[in-house]
């Protein structure tokens, strides 16, 4: 849905299950239309597809399917305004966890896929409309590998310049915005505000000014609130230093993590927490400073076990949990860094158009906690979102 500025507002369907074109074209008839009807039935409404290798490939060979596609967009007044391109396979149902990184921008097979999400996007998104792809942070930090890393990282840096290029000529060709956000995550190759900053100082490294002005237009950051409120950020200085460093902020994706005091009862109310299918990367805090980061939380309990008392003074887990509700007692949330960041937004707004919520952890959520239908629960999310909005004066 359009909101004030230029804004657009979705929310990401990697929430739904759906490899192939099929079973992703089966759950936006299913569950985003039932969404549609219920928060948006009479405006257009904006739709954040994620499209995995599978199903773009398919997408892609198949021109009477992208037919179809369009006509239902037609017949529901539904756009899609930007693609999830961070999963390039499995997302749902399986083991992801570090695979989600996999394959990473030092290899072809991501660049293809990306360019390929371009193309198709610039196909099926309404003729003029911006629009953007979001993808990993280059990396995932063990995937670079000390005798290795200077190639690796050339590679990720030279994949990136080549997917700039071919979005420009689809620029020069359509006259259309398009734009690709890398999104830091926790153990990420670039997590935190600082380390994008420097990541995109060595993207343009050496290059001509121009080169410089074509890479930052085409690429900049996808700024996903749960992962730099886990990482102890505030969008104030985080967004402030990316914006005044000349990285574009691509896309916003509107998300919350879980945060704890670390007491006996809580550690043992977050065990529950413990799933097999995605990484929930904790980060401890002592003093507002971060003393400690694991990869996944059983890493995290399992030390808090071996070491009474170093356990710090605060955890945040990347585990998305719906906006909607406060958890329960004993947890906080991080909420508070979503908000901060609309506020700073509504100070001076038109920076970045797209936004998208990502709570796409139904699934793997605690029973007790998704007992609701999944439409249910997608509307809610859009019942808050769209109060937050309101209350910054951006609807």
């Amino acid at each position: 849905m359009r909101l004030k500025h230029g804004i657009h507002l979705g929310y990401c369907t990697n929430i739904h299950r759906g490899e192939t074109w099929d079973e992703t074209f089966a759950a936006l008839r299913t569950h985003t239309d039932a969404v549609r009807r219920r928060v948006a039935p009479d405006e257009p409404y904006g739709i954040g597809l994620r499209l995995g290798a599978a199903a773009a490939a398919e997408l892609s060979a198949k021109p009477e399917e992208r037919d179809a596609f369009r006509r239902w967009l037609d017949e529901t007044n539904s756009y899609v305004f930007t693609i999830n391109g961070f999963p390039y396979g499995s997302f749902h149902g399986t083991r992801v966890k570090e695979q989600v990184f996999a394959p990473d921008w030092s290899t072809a097979e991501r660049l293809v896929y990306t360019n390929q999400l371009f193309d198709l996007l610039d196909e099926i998104a309404p003729a003029g409309m911006e629009a953007s792809v979001s993808t990993l942070p280059g990396s995932f930090k063990e995937f670079i590998r000390p005798e290795t890393s200077a190639a690796q990282l050339d590679a990720i840096r030279r994949h990136l310049h080549s997917c700039a290029e071919h979005i420009e000529r689809i620029r020069e060709k359509s006259g259309r915005d398009l734009h690709l956000g890398l999104e830091p995550e926790p153990l990420g190759l670039f997590e935190n505000s600082a380390e994008t900053v420097a990541f995109f100082g060595s993207l343009v490294e050496g290059t001509s000014s121009g080169e410089r002005e074509r890479i930052l237009r085409n690429l900049g950051v996808n700024y996903d609130t749960c992962h730099l409120a886990v990482e102890f950020e505030e969008p104030v200085a985080a967004i402030g230093a990316m914006r005044g460093a000349g990285i574009r902020i691509s896309k916003i994706h509107l998300s919350s993590a879980l945060t704890l005091r670390p007491t006996a009862a809580a550690i043992a109310r977050l065990r529950q927490f413990q799933e097999g299918v995605y990484f929930h990367q904790v980060l401890v805090a002592s003093g507002g400073t971060v003393v400690r980061r694991f990869k996944d939380l059983p890493d995290a309990l399992a030390w808090n076990e071996s070491s009474p008392g170093e356990a710090g003074e605060e955890w945040r887990v990347h585990f998305h949990v719906p906006l909607h509700t406060c958890p329960e007692e004993g947890f906080g949330d991080t909420r508070g860094h979503l908000s901060d960041l609309l506020a700073l937004y509504a100070a001076d707004p038109g920076w970045c158009r797209h936004f998208e919520f990502e709570t796409y952890t139904w699934e793997v959520l605690p029973p007790e906690l998704r007992a609701r239908d999944v439409v249910d629960q997608l509307s809610a999310e859009y019942g808050w979102c769209l109060a937050e909005f309101a209350r910054h004066g951006l609807v």
